[in-house]
């Protein structure tokens, strides 16, 4: 009997959690001062700023894979940039160009949880630590991330697993080339597509149960949520 196990794309597979963790990384370090200014503005144009941030979720990915393609084209500014930074390398096609993609596509999916957050915790515990002359750096590391740690860790959650699950993305931006941008998704497409369905169906077994157990960690971290108040 054949192990199932033997049947996974470990090469893929590994490349897709090197893609989602780069990307969470730099969704957490961008996202969050996005998140604290759409939370607690009063600007007219927070609205613009919070569809714009929220355009990945109604935009056909190989739309936006099309403009990400075209805004990082060599003859491109961006594309020009990181020839003169990197004269070796370019972005489309590439691990990097790849995690640039990610970052856009799952950009709402970091923001939103930590700004809902920031909204249930509200201005009162910043203000109160105001009057005791806490400066604002303070406020925010002291007071408002750890109230609103389960809104990282569900952000954290959420934009991993997006970027595990994305494809077409993906496949505008970086192509289908192994082991440099060839992620599990693509993979099961790849294998389907030759008719391989024992790997289709070991990768796609691995990813289904990931998924699940990430759904559950969300979930049961929101139970506790409302369960603490």
């Amino acid at each position: 009997m054949t192990d199932p196990l033997a049947q996974v794309d470990w090469t893929s597979l590994w490349l897709t959690f090197r893609v989602a963790g780069w990307t969470t990384a730099i969704l957490l370090l961008l996202g969050t001062p996005l998140a604290l200014w759409l939370a607690f503005s009063h600007s007219r144009w927070r609205p613009v700023w919070e569809a714009l941030v929220a355009l990945p979720l109604v935009l056909p990915p190989t739309v936006l894979g099309f403009y990400l393609l075209i805004a990082m084209a060599p003859d491109s500014p961006v594309g020009r940039l990181y020839a003169a930074l990197f004269p070796d390398r370019t972005l489309p096609f590439s691990f990097t160009g790849v995690v640039v993609a990610s970052v856009f596509y799952s950009l709402p999916f970091m923001v939103h949880p930590l700004m809902q957050a920031f909204e249930q915790v509200g201005r009162a515990p910043l203000e109160l630590a105001a009057t005791l002359g806490a400066p604002r750096w303070a406020r925010w590391w002291h007071v408002l991330f750890p109230l609103a740690r389960r809104g990282f860790w569900v952000a954290i959650t959420l934009t991993f697993a997006h970027t595990v699950g994305e494809f077409g993305v993906i496949l505008m931006v970086g192509g289908n080339i192994p082991g440099v941008t060839q992620v599990a998704s693509i993979a099961v497409y790849d294998e389907v597509e030759s008719m391989n369905y024992p790997a289709a169906h070991a990768l796609s077994a691995v990813l289904l149960v990931f998924s699940f157990a990430t759904l559950w960690l969300v979930y049961w971290l929101n139970r506790r949520q409302v369960a603490h108040g």
